[in-house]
This record gives C-alpha cells, sequence and structure tokens, in this order.
C-alpha cells in the first residue's frame, strides 16, 4: 500500500511547488509539462518551441516540479518521523536500486537492529564499507542480483504472494504489468 511507501528521495509519482509545498495533482501537473515544456527530443510536435515555469496556483511562484529532492534538498519530514518510530521495529530491510552513498538513507542499513535481515535487490554489490557481509558466511546480508521489477516479482512468488499481487496489476506501471502477466501465465501453464 502506499501509506507504506517513503519515497526517501522524494518521486517522479507526484508534484509539489517548492517553495510552499502545495501539492499538485499529478495528472494535471503531466499535462502543463506537455502544454509547458520544450520538447528537446523533438518527438511531440505539439510541444512549445519554449519552455514556460509550472505555476503554484496557491503562491503563484513558478516554482513546481516533481517531489523529487535534489542535491542538498532536505528529506521529507516523514522519512525522520517513520526512521524513528519504524527501525526499532524492523525485521526485514530490502534495500534496491541504490549506490548506498548518500547519508542519512544510506545510514538505515546500520541502524535498524542486529536481528533484522537485509536484503539487496541491485545490480550491484553495495554498502560494503556499511557493514553489509557478501561472505557465504553471512548471517543477516542476502543479495537479489538483477533489475527491481524482476527481483522484487522474484520474491512475491517465493511468499505466496503472486496471486495478491495480480489484483493490483492495473495499479503497476506497465513494464511491472506486463512482467507480473508474463509470470501469472507461466504458473497457469506450469500447473
Amino acid at each position: 500500500p502506499r501509506e507504506k511507501v517513503v519515497n526517501v528521495h522524494g518521486s517522479m509519482g507526484a508534484a509539489a511547488c517548492e517553495r510552499c509545498g502545495q501539492e499538485m495533482d499529478f495528472d494535471e501537473f503531466c499535462e502543463k509539462v506537455r502544454c509547458n515544456i520544450k520538447d528537446i527530443t523533438g518527438e511531440d510536435a505539439e510541444a512549445p518551441a519554449e519552455s514556460t515555469p509550472i505555476q503554484c496556483e496557491a503562491c503563484e511562484n513558478p516554482t513546481v516540479k516533481p517531489t523529487i529532492v535534489l542535491f542538498r534538498g532536505s528529506m521529507p519530514k516523514e522519512f525522520h518521523t517513520l526512521t524513528a518510530q519504524d527501525l526499532p521495529e524492523c525485521d526485514l530491510l530490502i534495500v534496491m536500486g541504490t549506490s548506498l552513498m548518500v547519508a542519512p538513507a544510506n545510514s538505515l542499513v546500520y541502524r535498524i537492529p542486529p536481528t533484522a535481515l537485509r536484503m539487496v535487490m541491485n545490480n550491484e554489490r553495495v554498502g560494503r564499507r556499511l557493514g553489509i557481509d557478501y561472505s557465504e558466511n553471512s548471517i543477516r546480508d542476502v543479495y537479489a542480483h538483477g533489475q527491481s521489477d524482476e527481483t522484487c516479482l522474484e520474491l512475491a512468488e517465493k511468499m505466496g504472494w503472486l496471486d495478491d499481487l495480480a489484483t493490483t496489476v492495473e495499479e503497476l506501471p506497465d513494464s511491472s504489468a506486463r512482467l507480473l502477466r508474463e509470470r501469472l501465465a507461466q504458473r497457469r501453464q506450469e500447473e
């Protein structure tokens, strides 16, 4: 569920005013991008020749953008609040799609209880300097090499969650939905 996810470095799936924090409906934001922002690829003949900033309806400043956290930007308040609240109870930390080079997000790997498992789902082994152990003798660290969509789908399948995940297929990004549908079809053929 979305309420269980904290986008530590923001999201390309949400938009807000950088100055006042007023959120903008994401579909409306996407439409304003299509109407206001120059297409540097030259693929959209209807795109404007010049870009104009997207104005905030609340404060009228031209500072609406995706909610991604740019370098030296502030982390979302919920990150700090939920970290203090959730980490002591953590029994599994899944780390995916990251270099683990940027603080404070990378500190999560050593702030969880020593009994918690850490699963790194990534294209490369990261976090050795933070204490992640990739040796065969590792007790708490597991490495799942590959693309995030594929490794998450594999985990869901091993946990017996594919049927639950299938109920959300229409809400998933196209590439994730396609992978899930293929895996479900493959499972039906094997039965």
